[in-house]
């Protein structure tokens, strides 16, 4: 049996719901947008439902270690290919054992999903680090990324204390999606008319402020001021600052692949 969920976080704990609930032994999972059906193989489509999600993601809680709560959702926002089985696999564990055993490095699946999970925040990281805002004409600060990982959930925080006092919008460009910020709420949003680049996420010119390019020919000649060309080190710059988040980045723009 291939179970099929709506790819939210959500949507795969109703899975485990319905696994423990109906007693299923799926083959597999897939968000439904990615299956692709063989010809002999029977499915069922597990529909998203917030109170069985909220049962099994309390429970589950109580059985994680205090410092590796949100260890599923950080590996399922990786979405690598046979994630699911393997946090369904985690789940059975944890449900069965006394205590905890998300530091079972012996299990294969629990290793995988540990390793997932980090490389999930070292990309959030990176986010939070590499994001460049634009101003537009409605006084929005905005920033098109497309992240290795679904990573927005968990830059959130961050954003929305750094920049409390600012409207912003920051949008995943790969997974088309984004949240917006109105100095009160977060929300989901998706942008159907798009006046930016989906290459680089540059703003169209007919809706960036018009102080928005002094700004960043100012930024671009400080970062050039302050560079130290006789200890320049290009390998080590691009392991802090790895190459693919240049096309974000306002200092770097026009450098091809130079400091």
């Amino acid at each position: 049996m291939i179970l099929l969920y709506d790819s939210s976080f959500e949507g795969f704990l109703s899975v485990v719901y319905d696994c423990y609930a109906d007693k299923l032994e799926p083959e597999d999972i897939f968000p439904v947008e990615l299956y692709q059906s063989p010809i002999f193989s029977e499915k069922r489509y597990i529909p998203t439902q917030s109170g069985h999600a909220d049962k099994v993601w309390k429970g589950w809680q109580k059985k994680l270690s205090r410092k590796l709560k949100q260890l599923p959702f950080q590996a399922h926002l990786s979405g690598e290919p046979g994630i699911e089985m393997k946090l369904l696999q985690f789940a059975r564990f944890s449900f069965a054992s006394p205590v905890p055993v998300d530091t079972n490095f012996g299990d294969q699946a629990i290793l995988d999903i540990r390793k997932a999970a980090r490389r999930v925040t070292q990309e959030a990281m990176r986010m939070i680090q590499f994001v460049r805002f634009q101003k537009s004409n409605d006084r929005i600060y905005f920033s098109g990324v497309s992240p290795r990982y679904d990573v927005l959930p968990m830059t959130l925080y961050h954003f929305k204390n750094r920049f409390a006092d600012q409207h912003w919008l920051v949008y995943d460009m790969k997974r088309d999606y984004g949240f917006y910020y109105n100095l009160h709420t977060i929300e989901e949003v998706t942008i159907n008319e798009k006046n930016f680049n989906i290459g680089n996420g540059q703003l169209s010119p007919n809706v960036v402020h018009e102080e928005e390019a002094s700004y960043q020919s100012m930024w671009q000649q400080y970062y050039k001021n302050i560079t130290i060309r006789e200890r320049l080190n290009l390998k080590c710059h691009k392991n802090h600052m790895p190459k693919r988040y240049w096309i974000y980045l306002t200092e770097k723009r026009g450098t091809k692949g130079k400091l």
